[in-house]
């Protein structure tokens, strides 16, 4: 069902964002906001909701302002050894142990998501340097984690042993049970507010998150996101510009990133969405957040 292109009241906004995630059968979480104007626009963009991969944002940050003031080596050599893999994109899934460079485990997480370059990374950087980055930011309720805790936690809630593969035990496990687990909800997994995870974009895009230059990579690395299937699908005309990140987890779709136009304005928009199955594939869900992304975007610029 196509969107309005640019409702004028806001009220209309709300009740064509309710209208696109009824039919995608999920529970919507939006805020946008305009870079250069500062006028936003949120749909229950104060409530906290689960941020996947989305809180890998702050660790690719801390990683540039490290290397920024030559705190670590963008090039050294690191292993991706078994005890970050687990299976999922990237050297997660390799079967072999990967070496590649600090600067390009930072590639990996941010552009495919890779959780075993993400845990390795996170152990270079240290979590309590994130986490003193984002309390001193001030983004104090932004959650971050290891992808391998969480994992601990879903073997935990379902019973299997430490350590064991996931993906094939996930398999069996009834929807209600995946859906009640942990990591889909917000008090008992690393979680923000949408208002809260756009106005990280917008300090990373103003050169208000650290020096300058890193967070000109950071921008430059998310602007290489491999994925085309959410906030991509709402923007398909040539020359606009998005730079993103995904966080996917059983029910949970999201995505977090900024939409910058031909005349250089630009929008920082994150999308949150809680589906009602736990399916790994809801291309319906996905579009979704293009959908809305949009809608919210058009608003902003009417």
């Amino acid at each position: 069902m196509p969107v309005a292109a640019r409702p004028v009241d806001a009220e209309q906004v709300h009740t064509v964002l309710s209208e696109i995630f009824a039919q995608a059968g999920v529970e919507g979480f939006v805020h946008a906001r305009d870079l250069d104007t500062g006028a936003e626009f949120g749909h229950r963009a104060d409530d906290r909701v689960v941020l996947a991969s989305v809180f890998k944002i702050p660790i690719v940050l801390e990683y540039a302002r490290q290397a920024a003031a030559g705190q670590l080596d963008p090039a050294a050599r690191h292993t991706v050894s078994a005890a970050y893999r687990s299976g999922g994109s990237g050297t997660d899934g390799c079967r072999y142990d990967v070496e590649m460079s600090t600067r390009d485990l930072a590639f990996m997480m941010m552009t495919i998501s890779d959780n075993a370059a993400t845990d390795l990374l996170l152990d270079i950087v240290g979590i309590d340097r994130v986490r003193a980055l984002l309390d001193g930011l001030g983004f104090t309720g932004f959650g971050v984690s290891s992808c391998q805790a969480l994992d601990d936690d879903i073997r935990s809630e379902l019973g299997f042993a430490p350590g064991s593969p996931l993906d094939d035990q996930l398999a069996g496990v009834a929807d209600g049970r995946l859906l009640a687990l942990g990591v889909n909800d917000p008090a008992r997994s690393p979680s923000s507010t949408p208002r809260e995870v756009t106005a990280l974009l917008a300090a990373i895009w103003q050169d208000e998150a650290g020096p300058a230059p890193a967070c000109a990579e950071v921008r430059s690395i998310m602007s290489q996101q491999v994925w085309q299937h959410r906030l991509v699908s709402g923007f398909p005309e040539r020359g606009v510009r998005i730079a993103g990140k995904t966080g996917t987890d059983f029910a949970v779709r999201n995505e977090a990133g900024v939409v910058e136009y031909a005349n250089g304005s630009r929008y920082a928009v994150g999308v949150f969405l809680r589906s009602s199955r736990p399916a790994e594939r809801q291309p319906y869900v996905d579009r979704a957040i293009g959908r809305a992304a949009r809608l919210v975007i058009n608003h902003l610029r009417a």
